[in-house]
């Protein structure tokens, strides 16, 4: 059997192990948090690394995306580096494939996006998200700074989103990630902020945890597109009204895991190397990953 080990900035209480088949090879996924603690996770790394077979990295990135430029946090790098045989992979290398393909699934599903609007609340940790959904039409708000950097100041446009990047990027990347991102205990707080862009939306995309960090008492009626959610997150989305939820990932024992894992799968299956693009795409048809669609309400 192989094994994949999710290490992770974020909370413990989120903790999680299960073992799931794919493409006729049985993996055991398990995932740890650290509650923020960075040398905790380098000392698990350490630990774990040549006795597993790929790592994800959780609770944080390794790369953001705008455009064609890829930036580098160097938290998360210097986390990564504490593997010296086994692979670590941040979910990155399959966002830009399996989160696009989620758009076209949806309207082969009967969805419309076009003249929706849609509030993507961190598009350079979603970018080929973000992209596929302009890309069908959608009119699409970014909240990097609203909600990543706590500026009253919606991005409208991916060419805006990445010159902002080119400025601002090199700066945090360099910056502690919990400054900017939920890590430990605050993925379990729910501190609204700038409600309205979530009121006026019809479809919510990106990270779970910067959804659920900042969205308000109600979202009656909203489509949310988002992963890594347990079953206490689907209860809490169900109470607040949301009518349809879709994970990019398939529910693993009663969750979904981040895409940091489902990475980390694929690199186990691929036999511990890191693939390109093509690579995951196709591995991503031939194991059968699609999105998960839940009616809440």
């Amino acid at each position: 059997m192989k094994r994949v080990v999710s290490i992770s900035l974020g909370s413990s209480t989120r903790d999680h192990k299960a073992e799931q088949e794919f493409g006729g090879q049985l993996i055991s996924i398990e995932r740890i948090g650290t509650d923020g603690d960075k040398e905790k996770a380098i000392n698990i790394i350490r630990s774990l690394d040549g006795s597993v077979d790929a790592f994800g990295l959780g609770g944080t990135d390794l790369y953001i995306y705008a455009g064609k430029k890829r930036y580098t946090f160097r938290e998360s790098a210097k986390i990564a580096a504490a593997a010296r045989v086994t692979p670590v992979v941040d979910g990155s290398g399959i966002k830009n494939t399996l989160e696009r393909q989620v758009v076209t699934y949806l309207k082969q599903q009967g969805y419309t996006f076009e003249g929706q609007k849609v509030l993507v609340v961190c598009a350079v940790d979603r970018f080929g998200l973000a992209e596929a959904l302009a890309g069908a039409g959608a009119e699409t708000i970014y909240g990097d700074l609203l909600y990543g950097l706590g500026l009253p100041f919606p991005v409208r446009s991916l060419d805006t989103l990445a010159a902002i990047a080119r400025l601002v990027a090199p700066v945090i990347t360099k910056l502690p990630i919990r400054m900017f991102y939920p890590t430990g205990e605050s993925q379990n707080q729910i501190q609204p902020r700038y409600e309205k862009y979530f009121y006026d939306a019809d479809v919510i995309a990106g990270d779970f945890h910067f959804i659920r960090r900042y969205m308000p008492d109600k979202l009656t009626g909203k489509l949310i597109i988002t992963n890594t959610v347990t079953r206490e997150d689907v209860n809490l989305l169900r109470e607040r009204g949301v009518s349809t939820l879709v994970t990019t990932t398939p529910a693993i024992a009663g969750r979904t895991f981040g895409t940091n894992i489902m990475e980390a799968v694929l690199v186990a299956l691929g036999g511990g190397r890191q693939l390109s693009p093509e690579e995951y795409s196709s591995m991503l048809n031939e194991i059968q990953i699609c999105p998960q669609i839940r009616k809440l309400s």
